[in-house]
């Protein structure tokens, strides 16, 4: 295993809050974390409600797509996040589980979508702070 954390976001449908959480983590950290997300039951389409709040921010995740959930993707990871959303990961010993409680933005509008957006970049934030200590 190399030296560079890997993040793994997990929600359902892989449209909304593990793409907004990728986003955030890919745009502060750069290439200093591996970020993948992935969904149980990935939908067809980004969130529109999650892409408007990131674009707010100058943080564009429209490249982004779901992509279904591999015990693979687990694997390599070094945290494994859920979002609230009771997924059933593959367990492996070693990984690092962590369980993220997000509201799911799926049918909101871009206000009420805001709020748990702001959400996932604090506690990105504190990941980060935690994955690489030497950055701040």
């Amino acid at each position: 295993m190399s030296g560079k954390p890997s993040v793994l976001f997990v929600c359902v449908h892989n449209a909304g809050r593990s793409q907004m959480a990728q986003g955030f983590l890919t745009h502060l950290a750069g290439d200093a974390i591996e970020v993948r997300s992935a969904g149980s039951a990935p939908g067809d389409t980004l969130n529109p409600a999650a892409v408007e709040a990131m674009a707010e921010l100058g943080i564009d995740i429209t490249a982004q797509s779901p992509k279904v959930l591999t015990p693979e993707a687990v694997e390599t990871s070094t945290v494994v996040i859920t979002m609230g959303c009771g997924d059933a990961c593959p367990y492996f010993p070693g990984i690092d589980y962590r369980d993220w409680k997000l509201d799911d933005p799926a049918g909101k509008g871009v206000e009420s979508v805001r709020p748990i957006r702001d959400e996932i970049k604090k506690r990105i934030e504190d990941l980060i702070a935690e994955l690489l200590p030497t950055r701040l």
